[in-house]
């Protein structure tokens, strides 16, 4: 059965970071590109960040670029996403995705707020 648990998220302060992880079971983790999109309230999820199987391909939203960095393990199928400079605009639920299966996780709530 296939399984995505993405976890650390929580309520920061503005210019705070988080680190959320998302562990894969069920599927072959090391062939897929690994995938984290947001969904702000109200509105439609968004990318924010992927990686290729490699490592060496990573890619970002717009929004995050130069703030968020992604990294994989493939021993441990885990794939993270480290947020800093966080901004209240980055509310919402974080949700991991196997990109080569479209396989998601339930998601992780983070909050940006004083």
């Amino acid at each position: 059965q296939v399984h995505l648990v993405e976890s650390g998220g929580g309520l920061v302060q503005p210019g705070g970071s988080l680190r959320l992880s998302c562990v894969a079971s069920g599927f072959n983790f090391n062939i897929s590109g690994m995938n984290w999109y947001q969904q702000a309230p109200g509105k439609e999820r968004k990318f924010v960040a992927s990686i290729n199987v490699d490592t060496f391909g990573k890619y970002f939203g717009e929004d995050v670029k130069g703030r968020f960095t992604i990294s994989r393990d493939n021993a441990k199928n885990a794939v993270y996403l480290q947020m800093h400079m966080l901004k209240p605009e980055d509310t919402g639920v974080y949700f991991c995705n196997a990109g080569r299966f479209d396989y998601w996780g339930q998601g992780t709530q983070v909050i940006v707020s004083s």
